[in-house]
């Protein structure tokens, strides 16, 4: 993803890309070590995106949109709403209230961070992106200060009776959660629906 920012111009299509990461609590640009509590055996890494400490790992969705902000019309306030839109119009259909908090960007569902948002912005264009939590073990959330708060209560859509077993993988239910996505996600940045997706 920094390859493709770093080198594309104009002509290059926007791209939505969709995976799971192996294990991983990754520590923001600004991040402070001392909101890892407890790492254990899974890996930290200093990664360049905004925000402080989360965890990555199976049964999680990460998206991470490349999108040309200038060409979308977006600022960067406008594409963490926009993120944060959709994920809340895919609960919606699914029967379950979310909702965004400007002093905190991701989702919530009854105080509780169902979807967290890292953005990285350079040369016009955004990397990095948002995990949302289908259907994976929370344990490793206890080992951190979720996005730097502590005592913030983190969910997943299984645990809201939206999602199906742990560990679903990317090629089975994280594939349905990204399908169903998606279209909140062109949607609500506003991408045509010629927008690529890996």
């Amino acid at each position: 993803m920094q390859h493709l920012t770093d080198t594309r111009d104009a002509s290059v299509a926007d791209e939505v890309w969709f995976l799971e990461h192996p294990p991983v609590f990754t520590l923001g640009m600004n991040g402070k070590p001392e909101h890892v509590l407890a790492p254990g055996d899974i890996p930290v890494v200093q990664i360049g995106r905004g925000g402080q400490v989360t965890y990555h790992g199976p049964g999680q969705l990460v998206v991470y949109p490349l999108i040309d902000l200038r060409r979308a019309r977006l600022g960067i306030r406008e594409l963490v709403v926009a993120l944060e839109n959709a994920i809340i119009a895919l609960c919606a259909e699914r029967g379950v209230e979310a909702s965004g908090r400007r002093d905190a960007p991701g989702v919530y569902v009854g105080g509780r961070k169902l979807a967290s948002i890292g953005l990285r912005v350079r040369r016009g264009c955004s990397y990095h992106g948002l995990a949302l939590n289908v259907a994976m073990s929370l344990e490793p959330f206890q080992r951190i200060n979720p996005c730097g708060f502590a005592g913030l209560q983190v969910v997943d859509m299984t645990t809201l009776g939206i999602g199906g077993g742990i560990g679903g993988g990317i090629g089975g239910e994280l594939a349905d959660v990204a399908r169903a996505l998606a279209p909140h996600l062109v949607r609500s940045m506003g991408l045509p629906q010629s927008a690529a997706w890996s």
